[in-house]
């Protein structure tokens, strides 16, 4: 939330400085995300007085000027102005000053043959406002020579986050009460008593959904000149961020952002019979302020007359009732709706708005007629008007909440000692009623307070976070024990072996949108969120692949010539009977260029199949897995290549990690070039170690004698899995064989068709004597007989 230092003064008497303020907001609670002062922007801009206007000798649309800037000097400025004239005053930017609309830095310059030394500026050109047809005029009193900015009133403007538990501070009335809570001043309450209405209200205000609006306020006020609002309320506004429009709508936008009291304004001679809060009808739509047309539904309440729906209620107006230029007659329109309905609409509709992000978070129910006041009286003041009496429909939620509070609770709870009259100071600066017997009654636009704890938090934030010590938790004795889980310390292990592997952590939403979850669903039940943050988070995700296909994407488009990307998360699942089912998972990308081209290599590589097989499997052994006894098989999901994927498993059900080359269609789904291949390692259903006897690590004790290594070429089935064959070999002697791999697979001449060759290297490891031959030829016709029970023969 936008506002300046001048509109900060309506409601706070102090001599505080912009940092002193900016200090005292960021200590209770609201952080200054940034101070904007218009007096820089405008640095090198004066008052000035047109002496004499001429036209240009060489063009029909220039005036040259003689201005003078009120220091016995005058200069010669070219100007295509129509309102340009001798004796009026205006804004002269001098040589070195830069223009806030564009950036420009002005300069001595020659246009059309004649010396120009300045330009005399217009509001928009100032960013004052979005006028444009001629420079500004300023009245006859303004002092040739000052300073414009000071002239004008520029004053800094504060940039504050607001928390969404603090709506009683979207307006300008609520920081200041803090910030005169804290003691940086006096808090007072512009006077506007109530406004006193002449005749009944021409117009029937009733309510048919109070659970949707239980309070509605109006009155009608006939005769009002619609023009521009008044320089004063412009620069505040302009200061929050709104541009001006209207008096009317002026008004309203003010009334918000100074009291965070929405409210609307309908033009009268547009409605049709009595103005009714009440549901809305399937499939009535609305023409809104932002000129969308939206469908309506039977949960959401609207602000109607007998022709149609005028204002999706606490949200936005109806394009087709709101005041114009030429409006005389208005029907002014404070309510208080119900937070709950106004958020569930918003998101259904998709729409946004300042009212709405104060209507949802909980108004004052209590500021309907002082806010109806204060409207009417400004509306009064600026376009004129009579007002009718005012109308009072429902009546907003009543009663305060009582909440019973011990001081010696700040102590126990907030960690500092505050003496009880100061503690009660505080409360009373807040406005808070506080009984002899601590009884608090909290003021009914403080939805946050539901208990003592919440005073607590009220009583320190005043007093100085800063001044609660810190205190360190005491430490049990003895050595302290691992706090970490199983999954969390295999988790870390993980995280530690992929980026020594050279792959770098992503971090990814756990929301998808709608497309994207079910391309990676398998038939799986999706949890589909009720209240998302966007339609693009809609669904929990049930593949950690989506969101790292979507970083490799981001990074190709960027320039990146290759991805390596894994992630640690879950993937969520709807589990019987609706409970929540995740699954810790590890999943990682290889996009892009493997290796870059280069004078061996020719061209760039890309990543195959066995670069995602290989990390699957050095990450499984790194997690513990037996991956000596895995399996390669099939299916590892539609999203993948079928001959280039596979997955692997400790028998025919577990599946422990899948990977491989991503299906085209997947590439064309998340519009990323191929080739990409993916892994995704389902770490629970890895086996867990067993426990070992103690911390430290079993003594390294090397082979006492050499390795023998021994190699096979076997013809097998072209189909044959080459993993199956591997395996085959290494339980041909368990005991001997340590190790056993694929270094050649051929097929072609010399080999026949349907079959192929597949060579392996084969370790053996001899223990306290060295093999003989016999024993080495015995263990190969073991390795020969394993492998031919596979339908593989030993290649002549």
């Amino acid at each position: 939330m936008k506002f300046s230092l001048e509109w900060l003064h309506d409601f706070l008497e102090t001599d505080a400085s912009v940092a002193e303020i900016a200090a005292a907001l960021n200590a209770i609670g609201h952080e200054v995300e940034g101070i904007e002062d218009p007096a820089e922007r405008l640095a090198g801009f004066r008052v000035a007085e047109v002496l004499d206007a001429a036209p240009h000798p060489d063009a029909d649309k220039l005036q040259v000027l003689s201005v003078s800037t009120g220091e016995g000097e005058t200069l010669q400025i070219v100007c295509g102005a129509p309102n340009a004239r001798a004796g009026m005053k205006g804004v002269l930017g001098l040589p070195g000053a830069v223009v806030p609309a564009n950036g420009m830095r002005l300069r001595k310059s020659a246009i059309r043959g004649v010396e120009s030394n300045g330009m005399m500026c217009s509001v928009r050109e100032l960013e004052l406002g979005d006028e444009h047809s001629g420079i500004i005029e300023l009245p006859g009193d303004a002092p040739v020579g000052a300073d414009f900015a000071a002239y004008h009133g520029a004053s800094p403007v504060f940039d504050v986050a607001i928390t969404p538990n603090r709506p009683d501070c979207m307006g300008v009335m609520g920081v200041a009460r803090d910030l005169a809570a804290a003691g940086l001043g006096t808090f007072r309450m512009p006077a506007t008593g109530p406004v006193a209405g002449k005749g009944a209200c021409p117009i029937e205000i009733r309510i048919d959904d109070p659970e949707g609006c239980p309070a509605f306020h109006g009155r009608v006020i006939r005769g009002v000149t619609n023009g521009s609002s008044p320089e004063w309320m412009q620069r505040r506004l302009l200061a929050a961020g709104q541009r001006p429009i209207g008096a009317i709508v002026d008004a309203t936008n003010y009334l918000m952002l100074a009291y965070g009291r929405p409210a609307h304004a309908y033009d009268l001679g547009k409605l049709t019979g009595a103005m009714v809060a009440r549901r809305a009808r399937a499939g009535e739509q609305v023409l809104a302020l932002n000129e969308k047309t939206y469908t309506l539904d039977e949960t959401m309440t609207v602000i109607a007359d007998e022709a149609g729906v005028h204002d999706i209620a606490g949200i936005m107006g109806g394009e087709h009732s709101g005041v114009t230029a030429g409006t005389t007659d208005i029907l002014l329109e404070i309510a208080y709706f119900d937070p709950e309905r106004i958020g569930v609409t918003g998101r259904k509709l998709g729409l946004a708005s300042d009212a709405r992000t104060r209507f949802e978070r909980g108004v004052d129910p209590a500021f309907l007629d002082e806010g109806l006041a204060i409207l009417t009286d400004i509306i009064v003041q600026t376009c004129g008007g009579e007002p009718s009496e005012a109308v009072r429909a429902g009546s907003p939620p009543a009663g305060p909440k009582i909440v019973a509070f011990d001081p010696d609770l700040t102590r126990r709870l907030g960690g500092v000692e505050i003496d009880s009259e100061e503690q009660r100071r505080i409360l009373h600066a807040l406005d808070f009623s506080v009984g002899d017997d601590w009884q608090v009654a909290c003021p009914a636009r403080r939805h946050d307070i539901e208990g003592p704890a919440d005073l607590v938090e009220e009583v320190v934030r005043i007093h100085g976070l800063d001044k609660v010590k810190s205190v360190a938790l005491p430490s049990a004795e003895g050595v302290a024990r691992p706090t970490a889980t199983p999954l969390q310390q295999l988790e870390r292990k993980l995280r530690r072996s992929a980026a020594a592997r050279g792959l770098n952590e992503a971090v990814t939403w756990s929301f998808l949108p709608v497309a994207e979850a079910e391309h990676f669903a398998d038939d799986a039940p999706l949890w589909v969120l009720e209240n998302p943050i966007s339609e693009d988070m809609k669904v929990m995700r049930p593949s950690l692949l989506p969101g790292l296909i979507a970083a490799a994407k981001r990074n190709a488009d960027r320039g990146a010539s290759g991805s390596r990307l894994f992630e640690i998360g879950r993937r969520y699942f709807r589990g019987a009977k609706g409970a929540s089912d995740e699954r810790p998972t590890l999943g990682l990308v290889l996009a892009g260029e493997k290796a870059a081209r280069g004078w061996a290599s020719g061209k760039a590589q890309g990543f195959d199949a066995f670069d995602a097989k290989a990390e699957a499997l050095a990450l499984l052994e790194a997690a513990g897995a037996p991956v000596a006894n895995l399996m390669v098989m099939g299916e590892a999901g539609s999203q993948f290549h079928p001959g280039q994927s596979a997955t692997l498993r400790l028998g025919p059900k577990n599946v422990l990690a899948r990977f491989g080359a991503l299906h085209p269609n997947t590439l064309k789904a998340f519009d990323i070039e191929g080739p990409v291949v993916a892994a995704e390692l389902f770490l629970d259903a890895i086996p867990a170690r067993k426990a070992s006897a103690g911390f430290a690590r079993p003594a390294y004790a090397p082979p006492a004698l050499q390795p023998v290594t021994r190699d096979f070429a076997f013809l097998v089935p072209a189909d044959l899995a080459a993993g199956d064959l591997v395996r085959a070999v290494r339980g041909a002697d368990k005991a001997a064989i340590v190790d056993a791999r694929v270094f050649d697979v051929f097929t072609g001449q010399g080999v026949d068709e349907g079959r192929k060759s597949v060579a392996v290297e084969v370790v053996l490891q001899p223990g306290d004597k060295s093999f003989t031959d016999t024993e080495i030829k015995a263990i190969s016709d073991r390795i020969v007989a394993s492998a031919g029970k596979l339908g593989a023969e030993l290649r002549a």
